[in-house]
């Protein structure tokens, strides 16, 4: 049985993950962390719901007691330090669900991963990180064609960071692809000039409870491509962070990220 450490436990996607991992025969949650615990207090052996958990919770996680063979983090990149610390000190490998981090946070990421197996991904779901490889696809043939290629992403009226990690991420693989040729651009409202060749248009649109829709247009010479993916719901996040969970633990230090998970 694998041993988790759920960070972020009664947050967005707290009861979710929570669920899936209830119902899986291969991993359980030892420990959780939450800034904030409901007032309900911890019950051994009740089901997990409205903020009752069947597992100890901390405020921090340094102050977790029990041994965990991998780390599932959904909480808040204010809490990457004393992660990346108790997951370095102990050993423990470490699913980084979380996005919005600084460019500073990234550089502690990266040397907390020559320590410890580190997985980060701007998104969990299997889809989007199938989309990655069509994209990558797309851009080889599209690209040297003259295509201009926007990405627009939508989310709920709560999500604080903008763009998403995944559109980034999107645009990263398309980037990549095409060894660096082009520029993020995320607004063009001071500026009244002609779209330059070597730039891919990222917006975010904030609205309601969308779950998270991700579009990638390549605008060519009469004729448009366009390659999305929506999410229904937060479960597809959820089964892909349990399955990097399973996929991760125990495995030797470095940096790993979902398509190590999906082949």
């Amino acid at each position: 049985m694998i041993r988790v450490i759920f960070c972020g436990c009664f947050g967005r996607m707290g009861s979710v993950v929570r669920q899936i991992v209830k119902d899986n025969n291969n991993l359980e949650i030892v420990a959780g962390v939450a800034r904030t615990i409901p007032e309900m207090q911890i019950v051994a052996g009740v089901d997990i719901c409205d903020g009752v958990a069947e597992f100890p919770v901390y405020k921090v996680i340094t102050d977790v007691k029990e041994n965990a063979d991998v780390i599932i983090d959904f909480s808040s990149p204010k809490a990457l330090d004393s992660i990346l610390e108790y997951a370095a000190g102990k050993n423990v490998p470490v699913v980084l669900c979380t996005t919005g981090y600084t460019d500073e946070q990234l550089v502690k990421i990266s040397e907390a991963a020559k320590k410890v197996a580190i997985l980060r991904s701007a998104n969990m779901s299997l889809g989007i990180n199938t989309l990655v490889k069509l994209l990558k696809t797309a851009t080889e043939i599209l690209a040297g064609n003259g295509y201009d290629i926007e990405i627009v992403e939508r989310h709920h009226n709560q999500k604080k960071d903008a763009p998403s990690g995944t559109a980034l991420l999107l645009a990263d693989a398309i980037n990549n692809t095409a060894n660096g040729r082009y520029d993020y651009v995320y607004d063009r409202s001071d500026r009244r000039e002609v779209r330059p060749k070597n730039e891919i248009g990222i917006s975010a649109v904030r609205g309601g409870s969308i779950v998270g829709d991700h579009e990638v247009i390549f605008a060519g010479l009469d004729e448009v491509i366009e390659i999305s993916h929506r999410a229904y719901s937060r479960s597809v996040f959820a089964k892909g962070a349990v399955s990097a969970a399973a996929f991760l633990a125990g495995k030797p230090a470095g940096m790993y990220n979902m398509g190590d998970v999906v082949g």
